[in-house]
């Protein structure tokens, strides 16, 4: 096993050295931007340690690796033009810079291109590699459509939540770690084993990530805090919120999500105290512990070394930490 940051720099280089300057440019160039504006690049780190683990060489999933990051950067691309969204790690977004079509175009031809890197397997690895890959990509959009349901409804009940973040987020998670199983040729119960790892691991960031959005130190979490309150969004720690609480403080929340994202300070510290007093805070953290225990437990059905186990808890533990 080599360390993350090993892993993380082999990959930049291949995609370096993957993604060519090419005609038109007004197409290729979005695509090498967004793939440049940088990230800490878990998904595709961890398709070459599951390549590892599995007994494979990381070498030989570097572009499965690479399609995993061209698709979750096409997503972002199409998210930021529907959330009309001016800036992404901390640049402008694709159709700020250029225009809307370009953004439009850009993102389609990323995810053709995604598809084009399973190519370069043989025909035993590409029709088991697309086949995850094709249901992730349609989990995806559909997690992505219940997110924007979720913004007109009044009435979202916690599961589903948690169904709109597995889609959304976690799903890819798990094709990431699976992929690098099937490029190294791991058994079927393996690969299985190794995406509810990954899957259930993504649930418990995502929830951890909405409680750290209220409660987390701006510097380290790298957001404003409270952006979610600000924009009305109906997360876990507000659902737990609503299902905890007293009438009168329910009912306080509710109307705080009914006012505009230009609101007084207040507004934030009104709810974040909500969830505390109601006790979602607590719960809230009890359901990430939750999940991340049940992600260590297919993780300790793995026919794999102590090393190698000990590697993904402590990846898992340090992600939920912060600490990568």
């Amino acid at each position: 096993m080599l360390n993350i940051e090993t892993y993380k720099s082999t990959f930049l280089r291949h995609m370096e050295q993957s993604v060519l300057k090419k005609e038109p440019r007004n197409l290729y160039e979005p695509i090498e931007y967004i793939l440049n504006l940088g990230g800490k690049r878990l998904r595709p780190i961890l398709v070459l340690i599951s390549a590892d683990i599995f007994g494979g060489h990381h070498n030989n999933a570097l572009d499965a690796a690479l399609a995993i990051e061209i698709f979750h950067n096409f997503s972002l691309v199409h998210d930021d033009i529907m959330d009309d969204a001016p800036i992404r790690r901390g640049q402008e977004t694709v159709h700020e810079k250029w225009d809307l079509n370009t953004g439009i175009l850009s993102g389609d031809a990323m995810l053709i291109n995604a598809y084009q890197l399973f190519e370069n397997y043989p025909s035993e690895l590409f029709k088991p590699l697309a086949s995850l890959f094709t249901k992730t990509a349609i989990e995806v959009c559909e997690g992505q459509q219940y997110d924007v349901d979720f913004e007109e409804r009044d009435d979202v009940k916690i599961d589903e939540y948690l169904k709109m973040i597995e889609y959304k987020t976690a799903v890819l998670v798990g094709a990431a770690l699976k992929m690098g199983a099937i490029v190294s040729k791991a058994s079927q119960t393996a690969q299985d084993e190794i995406y509810e790892f990954g899957r259930l691991l993504g649930i418990a960031f995502q929830i951890q990530d909405d409680y750290l959005d209220a409660f987390g130190n701006e510097a380290v979490f790298g957001k404003q805090i409270g952006g979610d309150i600000i924009e009305n969004k109906k997360t876990y720690l507000y659902l737990k919120a609503l299902e905890l609480a007293d009438k009168n403080s329910a009912d306080q929340l509710k109307h705080l999500y009914t006012i505009s994202p230009n609101q007084p300070q207040n507004k934030i510290e009104t709810a974040k105290q909500i969830f505390l007093d109601s006790g979602a805070a607590d719960a809230t953290k009890a359901k990430i512990s939750d999940f991340t225990n049940e992600a260590f437990k297919h993780l300790e059905k793995l026919e794999i070394s102590e090393e190698s186990k000990s590697f993904l808890k402590n990846f898992g533990t340090n992600l939920m930490n912060r600490s990568m």
